[in-house]
């Protein structure tokens, strides 16, 4: 896949077949839409190209509404990527951008840049200046400037649609699982180990405190995790919260990795959640703490 950035259009590019959206979270909808873009596109005999756009759209036009993101740029791309497209675009969303007439967009970018051949989208998408290119305007358009338009029907799962906002939902609410079944992953979480509390350490479980890079933490409580350090997967217990048994207060994410010595202080590491354990708690003492880290670790070990 090539990726291109800020552009109108590809060069070179004859006929192609495009989907337009904001794809975060890249769930399991997208990826059945992207999958079956790619099919068709081969089916086709012409590239597949995913535009999407840096930063998500609210962060320009309404900063106060913009959703915590699920994935950053880069595990977007690798998971686009992964599916087959041809193409990847990230067209730079302004304040200008936003103020794009639908007809200007479509014979720019789609008709003039990308040469559409057909294009597809969600159900619910809508561009341009204040929303006002409807799907139905896209398949006006469509006849005008000969290109098809592919409206996709919400996805359901368990007879619940899946959508990105179902999955931070989850995620915040610390459901993990839940949401690594809508995610077709485990949700991954971003961070720099920095110094922190010493507080594992103290009871004989020492922990890497994170600076976390990613905008989505879940809620606070004690799972099982992965730990992605040096390239290499190990197994994780990571605590999210305040440790009340220490009377803190400041919000941390701090993650004993089993079975690991190394220094990997200012080393950035990624945590795949697998599973809620339990809430965070006040124990009575130490001692009483370092008890249920030892259960947490056990409980950890028969899902790893």
């Amino acid at each position: 896949m090539k990726t291109i950035r800020n552009a109108a259009g590809i060069k070179g590019i004859s006929r192609s077949i495009v989907t337009l959206g904001n794809f975060d979270g890249i769930h399991i909808g997208h990826q059945r839409l992207l999958g079956r873009l790619a099919k068709r596109a081969k089916a086709q005999g012409c590239p597949s190209v995913v535009y999407t756009f840096e930063p998500h759209p609210l962060k320009v036009v309404a900063p106060h509404k913009s959703p915590l993101l699920i994935v950053d740029i880069a595990d977007k791309e690798a998971i686009i990527g992964s599916l087959g497209a041809d193409y990847l675009v990230f067209a730079r969303f302004t304040q200008e951008f936003a103020s794009t007439h639908p007809r200007e967009f479509v014979e720019k970018v789609l008709v003039k840049g990308l040469r559409a051949k057909e294009v597809w989208v969600g159900a619910g998408f809508s561009f341009g200046r204040q929303r006002s290119g409807t799907v139905e305007y896209l398949k006006t358009l469509g006849k005008e400037f000969n290109f098809k338009v592919f409206a996709a029907g919400p996805y359901k799962k368990g007879g619940k649609v899946v959508s990105s906002s179902r999955v931070r939902e989850l995620i915040k609410g610390g459901d993990v699982k839940g949401a690594a079944s809508l995610l077709g992953r485990n949700y991954i979480m971003k961070g720099k180990v920095a110094r922190g509390r010493a507080i594992g350490k103290a009871i004989g479980f020492p922990t890497a405190n994170l600076k976390i890079m990613s905008e989505l933490v879940p809620a606070d409580g004690v799972y099982a995790a992965y730990a992605l350090v040096n390239g290499k997967r190990r197994n994780a217990v990571v605590n999210v919260g305040t440790a009340p048994t220490f009377g803190k207060r400041e919000r941390a994410v701090e993650a004993h990795i089993l079975g690991f010595k190394n220094n990997i202080y200012n080393k950035k590491i990624a945590l795949s959640f697998i599973k809620r354990l339990r809430d965070e708690k006040r124990f009575s003492s130490k001692e009483a703490l370092a008890r249920q880290i030892k259960k947490d670790i056990e409980k950890a070990e028969r899902l790893f």
